[in-house]
């Protein structure tokens, strides 16, 4: 087996909005475009991708964008021969003919399940466990993200790190993205806030405390689930693209969607980030600000075992005054994993105390995204594939 994969498919099905596509998408760049491999882009939903990428055409069943092939994953499924690396992202069951057709290679590709995101301990246990197929002369490896060497890291393109540095030292190239975007350059003493969350029942009143707070604060709420809320607070019947509201200090701008690259560019100029699921998550930590995340719920409350994990990781080394306005804010926008009524933690209050905070809490944040920039999770799939191929070979 060769030391670096040739070719490669990732298999996505999207099932949260944009978070499997958004994370599966800069994966498939990043292979295609650092490391020369010819991948082939699997994904069940291209209407969905195509918020992401406006040039895809959903009814193609195969084009090409950003030097990735991509394919409509639909049944029946083309006979072809399977890849060196194949993807198989957060558990989507790849198709039976496919797997068949990896049987039947003489050398059976690397199959790797790529999981979600944790923090949690047992994580290190389990990353690149082996699973053999019941039935099949094929093992499927668990590839689990991570936040130490022991896990497989996260997604982090060549040079991301120096290019956010340049832009948020360039206060011209800052003024011109405003432009763009089409809002007004940040006042002095504003806080300039962007927001990207699920339903929350927290929010009419982390709203209403920006609103009657000291400050002024300028929300930027990117096109999704969160605008019927946001227009209720304003007494609106909808909140659209290009809408602006004002009410007291807080100034709330909705914004269309924003692809990738300009969202990472959202995040770099803010000074506060609400983010959501996993892939803006992981990009928030790369902008080197503070944020809070919106963990996606779930009925039984696992999701704040997840959220607690990575809160414990991510305040290492914090003073505990600031740890603990930080776990206050998460704990509170997160409500205790109930979900349809109050948290239990007042966000007025949680969100004077994250403020208080701020100064420390943005060298944290600086100081984590260049603890992190280390571990790549592009980079680590490669050297596994390499580790593979030398264990068939011994």
């Amino acid at each position: 087996m060769p030391s670096r994969p040739t070719t490669c498919d990732i298999f996505c099905a999207v099932v949260d909005n944009y978070g499997d596509i958004g994370v599966c998408w800069r994966l498939a760049r990043q292979l295609a475009n650092e490391h020369g491999v010819a991948v082939r882009l699997w994904v069940d939903d291209l209407a969905s991708f195509r918020k992401l990428r406006p040039e895809i055409d959903p009814e193609l069943p195969v084009q090409n964008s950003g030097g990735v092939e991509v394919r409509r994953w639909a049944a029946p499924f083309p006979g072809m021969a399977p890849a060196d690396l194949v993807i198989e992202a957060f558990a989507c069951r790849l198709p039976e003919s496919y797997m068949a057709a990896m049987a039947a290679q003489a050398r059976k590709p690397v199959w790797i399940n790529l999981e979600h995101l944790s923090a949690e301990d047992w994580v290190e246990g389990c990353h690149k466990l082996p699973s053999p197929h019941p039935q099949l002369p094929l093992v499927k490896y668990y590839f689990f993200p991570g936040f130490t060497p022991q896990t497989g890291g996260l997604l982090l393109e060549r040079g991301l790190l120096a290019r956010r540095e340049a832009f948020q030292r360039d206060p011209q190239a800052m003024a011109a993205f405003w432009q763009a975007l089409g809002a007004p350059s940040p006042k002095p003493d504003e806080a300039r806030v962007s927001l990207f969350c699920y339903e929350n029942p927290a929010l009419p009143e982390l709203l209403a405390a920006w609103a009657e707070g000291d400050a002024p604060v300028c929300c930027l709420v990117p096109e999704g689930r969160a605008l019927p809320q946001l227009a209720a607070f304003f007494g609106q019947e909808q909140a659209a693209p290009g809408h602006a509201f004002k009410r007291g200090n807080l100034e709330a701008r909705v914004l269309p969607f924003v692809e990738q690259e300009r969202y990472d560019m959202l995040l770099w100029a803010c000074d506060i980030n609400f983010v959501r699921g996993e892939d803006s998550c992981v990009r928030a930590q790369w902008a080197g600000r503070p944020f809070v995340w919106h963990i996606y719920p779930q009925h039984d409350g696992v999701h704040m075992q997840k959220l607690r994990a990575f809160m414990a990781r991510y305040c290492t080394g914090l003073p505990p005054d600031a740890a603990q306005a930080l776990c206050g804010l998460w704990e509170a926008w997160n409500g205790e994993g109930r979900q349809g009524v109050a948290p239990p933690l007042h966000i007025h209050g949680a969100w004077n105390d994250f403020r208080a905070h701020g100064s420390m809490l943005r060298q944290h944040a600086t100081a984590w995204a260049q603890q992190l920039s280390g571990n790549s999770l592009a980079l680590n799939l490669l050297d596994f594939f390499r580790e593979v191929g030398k264990i068939r070979a011994s």
